[in-house]
């Protein structure tokens, strides 16, 4: 029976102490920690979810006073503004509402819907040329972003901006932005609270929580 010598022992309880501690695997990696400031709340991707066949239906379907003029409900006209209706998270409204009215030289298209649990409804404005028919985007109005989102909105309004620039004015509603500004929320300040009273409009990217730029409203 051989001996064990010193060495011997050594070495072996030196390998037994590797095993052991080859056992328990590698120290986990703790999570990463977040920066300073809440996480940016996840974002839907814009759309736009209408087709002609759509945009005609809901003219044709209008329970608008008036209506739309007969001579607006042309897939020619309904194609033109199907392709400029984006939607906040790329979904069709509940109900695509249009009404239309027509002058001399032009006629106005306004189209409206809202999403359901939104800060308020989407409305886009329309010129409409006679005869021709050439349809030009004039104007939108978009709050139908969801409500949830208010919060944070005034928050990164009011942290990037000029101390004393918004005071005491009252966040009153963002509206949002279609592509390319994706993300982003022009976010109204207003003395009582009222639209049309003087104030300040901010302009933040909510997903990296900056501000782009102020202006009057």
């Amino acid at each position: 029976m051989a001996r064990l010598t010193g060495a011997s022992i050594t070495a072996g309880l030196l390998v037994a102490v590797l095993l052991v501690a080859g056992c328990g695997g590698p120290s986990p990696t703790p999570p990463p920690t977040a920066s300073g400031g809440s996480p940016a709340p996840s974002r839907p991707t814009a759309g736009r979810p209408y087709d002609a066949d759509a945009v005609l239906a809901a003219m044709t379907a209008s329970r608008r006073p008036g209506g739309v003029p007969d001579e607006l409900e042309t897939p020619a006209v309904a194609a033109q503004v199907a392709s400029a209706l984006w939607t906040y998270d790329g979904r069709p409204y509940p109900s695509l509402v249009i009404g239309g009215t027509c002058g001399p030289s032009s006629c106005t298209l306004e189209v409206t819907g809202q999403p359901a649990g939104a800060a308020g409804a989407d409305l886009y404005v329309f010129a409409v040329a006679r005869p021709a028919g050439a349809v030009s985007f004039t104007t939108s109005d978009l709050h139908g972003y969801p409500s949830a989102l208010d919060a944070a909105i005034e928050d990164v309004a009011r942290a990037g901006v000029t101390a004393g620039d918004v005071g005491d004015l009252a966040y009153t509603t963002a509206s949002w932005q279609m592509p390319p500004r994706s993300g982003w929320f022009l976010a109204a300040f207003r003395s009582g609270g009222e639209e049309g009273s003087p104030g300040l409009d901010v302009l933040v990217d909510l997903a990296t929580r900056t501000v782009i730029d102020t202006s009057a409203p």
